[in-house]
C-alpha cells in the first residue's frame, strides 16, 4: 500500500511560505521545506503534512498491565501502535530506535533553498520506516487479535495523532476502548480532540523540574503538568509513570514534589514509579536501586496518594494493588500476569472501599507476559 498524504492538524499557514504547528508547546515555525521538532511534520510550501499518517513500524498485542494500566480493565489485552518520531529527545529514550529515527536518519531541510532539487514529497513520504495501515486495518487486527482496546505507544503518539483520532473513532465504533501512553507535551486544543475518544492515558512526568525538562527531553515541565490536569478535568482516566534515574530526579524533595501534584489533581491516581535501565545517550548511569523505588512508593503514600507501584522489578508484590483503607491485597500481579483479582462489583472484599478505575473487578483470564 503505496503511503498517504495526509495534511497536518492543527496549523497556520504563516507568511512566506512558513507553517506554524500548533500541536504541542513547541509551536514549531517550520520554514517550506523543513519540517517541526518531531521530524514527521513537514512544510510544503505553505501546507503542513503529516509523514507519519499511516507508517506503522510496530504493533503487537499485549497485557494492558504492560503500558502501565494497572486500574483499566486488569488482566485485559491492547493492541499497541506506534510511528516513527516524538517531540521530545529524552537522553533516556527506551526507544530511541524508533522515537528518534526522523530526526536521526534524515535531514532537517529536504532540498530546495540553495538551488538543488526538493525531494518530492511523495518521496519522502515513503522514506519513513513502517508499513502502510489504515485506521480500519489497524482496528480489524485488534478485534481478530482479541484485544479489548488499542494502545497508542511506545513512541509518542501526540506526533501521529491523525492516525490515533482516525482509528479511535472507528475503534469506539467497534467496542473497543483507547489508550494513550504519553510524553504529556501537548497542546490544549488538540489534547481536548483527541480526549474525546480516549478512555485512558499514562502519562510520563519525568521530572518536577523545568531545568532538568529542558536539558535531557528539550522540552517544559508546565505543558506536560496542565495535561495530566485537563486530560483527569475531561473524563479520562489517568495514570502517571515517572522513571526514577539514580543522580537526577531520585531525591525525596523532587519525589515529593511529584507525589504532591498528582495528589493535588486526584488521590485516586495510580503512580508507578520504574526502575531505569542504562539506555541511548544515558548509558553510563547504574540501574535504580530497589530501595529507591520503595522510598518513592513510602512518599507516594505518605503524600495521600491511594496506589503507588514500583516498575520494572522483578519479583513478586512490587505491583500489587491493595485496598488504601484496609491494606488488603485486591490484585496481585507477577510480571505482567494478574495471578488473582479480589475485587468484587468494585469494591474490597474486606472492607467494602470502593476501588478506583475502570472495570476492576470484571472477571478475566490472566494474561501473561515477559519484560523487555
Amino acid at each position: 500500500m503505496t503511503p498517504a498524504l495526509h495534511e497536518a492538524s492543527f496549523y497556520e499557514a504563516q507568511p512566506g511560505g512558513r507553517a506554524l504547528c500548533t500541536l504541542c508547546p513547541h509551536d514549531c515555525r517550520i520554514a517550506d521545506g523543513s519540517r517541526g521538532a518531531c521530524a514527521v511534520r513537514f512544510n510544503d510550501h505553505g501546507v503542513l503534512y503529516t509523514l507519519a499518517y499511516d507508517r506503522v513500524v510496530t504493533s503487537t498485542i499485549e497485557p494492558v498491565e504492560k503500558k502501565p494500566f494497572f486500574h483499566f480493565k486488569p488482566g485485559s489485552h491492547a493492541y499497541s501502535i506506534a510511528t516513527v518520531g516524538c517531540n521530545l529527545q529524552c537522553a533516556f529514550c527506551q526507544n530511541w530506535e524508533i522515537a528518534q529515527w526522523p530526526r536521526e536518519d534524515l535531514p532537517r531541510r529536504l532540498g530546495g533553498d540553495h538551488g538543488e532539487a526538493r525531494l518530492p514529497l511523495e518521496a519522502l513520504a515513503s522514506a519513513i520506516p513502517g508499513r502502510a495501515r489504515s485506521p480500519e486495518s489497524i482496528v480489524d487486527a485488534a478485534v481478530d487479535a482479541g484485544a479489548s482496546s488499542i494502545a497508542y505507544t511506545f513512541t509518542e503518539p501526540t506526533i501521529f495523532l491523525e492516525l490515533a483520532y482516525d482509528t479511535a473513532v472507528q475503534a469506539r465504533a467497534r467496542g473497543l476502548k483507547n489508550l494513550f501512553v504519553t510524553n504529556g507535551f501537548i497542546s490544549e486544543a488538540p489534547a481536548r480532540k483527541i480526549a474525546t475518544v480516549l478512555d485512558a492515558a499514562n502519562v510520563d512526568l519525568k521530572f518536577f523540574r523545568e531545568k532538568s525538562y529542558r536539558r535531557i527531553s528539550r522540552a517544559g515541565l508546565e505543558p506536560i503538568l496542565d495535561a495530566i490536569r485537563l486530560y483527569r478535568a475531561l473524563g479520562v482516566w489517568v495514570e502517571v509513570t515517572t522513571l526514577v534515574i539514580p543522580g537526577v530526579n531520585d531525591s525525596d524533595h523532587e519525589l515529593r514534589k511529584i507525589a504532591e501534584f498528582i495528589q493535588s489533581v486526584g488521590p485516586e491516581i495510580p503512580w508507578h514509579v520504574s526502575q531505569f535501565f542504562p539506555a541511548y545517550k544515558m548509558a553510563d548511569r547504574p540501574v535504580t536501586p530497589v530501595d529507591t523505588l520503595r522510598r518513592a512508593r513510602d512518599i507516594g503514600l505518605q503524600e495521600g496518594l491511594r496506589y503507588v507501584y514500583e516498575g520494572n522489578v522483578p519479583g513478586e508484590g512490587h505491583e500489587d494493588t491493595i485496598c488504601p483503607a484496609c491494606r488488603t491485597v485486591l490484585i496481585k500481579r507477577s510480571g505482567f500476569t494478574v495471578r488473582e483479582n479480589r475485587i468484587t462489583d468494585g469494591c474490597c472484599p474486606a472492607c467494602a472501599t470502593p476501588v478506583d478505575g475502570v472495570e476492576m473487578s470484571r472477571p478475566r483470564v490472566a494474561v501473561s507476559g515477559r519484560r523487555p
